[in-house]
């Protein structure tokens, strides 16, 4: 059974949202956290903004609460703010933080479905609900994001 949990970042509430379940055959039970990474810096032309001091607080809040999860594997793009998000997870787990490219959404896809466990994947308010839609669940409502903030695609 495949669940998919998706953690929007709110600016208010920091609580899960599961937005999507779907089932696949016969496998060990797998859970996959999908979360867009916490409040980067805006107001610049950076497009490699580092997350702000909230933002900093909300990834240690995440790895507070998924810490306990059971969590087996962190995948992130390749961007400060994403992995600035999974790092305090990944600290407190001493796990590697697994690079993906956020253009290439069906293979990640493809790649999560084969592996049972529970994973954490942070993306981008413009990836997250599109990688909901690959592995089968419906992408719900747009995560909204602050403006005058910068994509990653």
């Amino acid at each position: 059974m495949l669940r998919i949990v998706t953690i929007v970042f709110a600016f208010l509430v920091g609580a899960p949202w599961v937005i999507a379940q779907a089932g696949i055959e016969e496998k060990p039970q797998q859970v996959i956290y999908l979360v867009r990474h916490a409040e980067k810096v805006s107001g610049t032309d950076d497009r490699n903004p580092p997350l702000t001091e909230s933002g900093r607080a909300r990834a240690q809040h995440l790895a507070y609460v998924l810490g306990e999860a059971g969590i087996e594997k962190i995948y992130s793009s390749d961007y400060a703010r994403t992995r600035q998000t999974a790092e305090p997870l990944a600290d407190k787990l001493n796990l590697q933080v697994e690079s993906y490219d956020p253009r290439a959404l069906g293979e990640l896809a493809q790649q999560l479905r084969q592996i049972s466990g529970r994973t954490l994947v942070v993306g981008h308010s413009n990836t997250t609900p599109q990688l909901v839609e690959l592995l089968g669940g419906e992408s719900g409502a747009p995560i909204e994001e602050k403006v005058n903030t910068i994509d990653c695609i």
